[in-house]
């Protein structure tokens, strides 16, 4: 007489799938990651650094585009617009539709209409973090709000400083729209949300909740928009902490790409790994594709 496994254990055969996706080879998995469905991009340090596009990019998306994957572009940077976003690819020679865009801003927003539909915030951040606010139906308070909303941007000073703190210790909830403490600029990394959400909790006493990367609820409203399973997507992005982690905290299997912050030898410091690492997104496009655009281009 046979006895079921424990609740919680996973059936042998199951268990054997697992161990054996994760046993392939680099190549394997490789060509596993190129048959996905849909892709979920980060941005910075993966598709460009500052106004430069990483090399690549143009063949990557293009096979996307010819292949018809479902993708979407994913940022921490809760500065800009998707429209300010698509923009900026356009100005690169990349050409999306405003659809394929959705940054931690949007996602903050669609977590507080969850919270609080219809409530206040003061928000510290760009207008891209205003515009997603009052997009979800928010209205900016700087006397009594529900929520301090902080995201990136060079305008935080003292005095906003000063006025989040008194405002969370009258009650209100603090927010951060994601945790990064730095972010890839042209030259060298700069000051992000998480830093700048570090000095508020130190001065008010009290936690924030973030809600971008590497938190699953932006990782559960991205596959949501894309329509698809989680085996059906990957999560393609350049920071182990971020990217990588918010990927393995939603079962989606990641690829970490070596052109932004995390760097190989950063894997020996961490307790998780990504899926297969590459140099870049030009890596995920297969070989035959490659050279029938650059034979194109030429």
């Amino acid at each position: 007489m046979t006895s079921s496994p424990p609740p919680g254990l996973r059936p042998d055969a199951e268990l054997a799938q697992v161990i054996a996706h994760a046993n392939r080879s680099d190549n394997e998995k490789i060509e596993y990651i190129r048959a996905k469905e849909a892709f979920i991009i980060d941005m910075d340090g993966v598709i460009y650094h500052g106004n430069t596009l990483l090399p690549g990019v143009k063949e990557f998306v293009q096979r996307m585009k010819d292949t018809k994957k479902k993708f979407l572009f994913l940022t921490n940077n809760s500065a800009p617009t998707p429209r300010e976003l698509q923009q900026k690819l356009a100005r690169l020679g990349i050409h999306v539709d405003e659809s394929h865009f959705y940054t931690s801003a949007i996602c903050t927003a669609k977590f507080l209409s969850t919270q609080k539909p219809g409530g206040s915030v003061y928000a510290i951040g760009e207008p891209g973090l205003h515009y997603a606010l009052y997009s979800h139906g928010f209205d900016m308070n700087e006397v009594n709000p529900d929520f301090v909303v902080v995201g990136e941007g060079s305008g935080l000073n003292y005095e906003k400083m000063a006025r989040a703190v008194k405002l969370i210790s009258a009650g209100a909830k603090l927010i951060g729209t994601n945790p990064d403490v730095n972010a890839v600029s042209e030259h060298c990394l700069v000051p992000a949300c998480g830093a700048f959400v570090s000095a508020i909790e130190l001065a008010s006493g009290k936690k924030a909740f973030f809600c971008g990367k590497p938190t699953s609820l932006m990782m559960r409203y991205a596959q949501r928009i894309l329509g698809c399973s989680r085996d059906a997507v990957c999560m393609v992005g350049d920071r182990l902490d971020t990217d990588v982690l918010g990927g393995i905290y939603a079962e989606i299997d990641t690829v970490l790409v070596l052109s932004g912050v995390s760097k190989r030898e950063d894997l020996a410091n961490v307790a998780y790994a990504p899926y297969v690492v590459v140099d870049g997104v030009g890596s995920l496009v297969p070989p035959s594709s490659a050279s029938v655009m650059a034979a194109s281009e030429s």
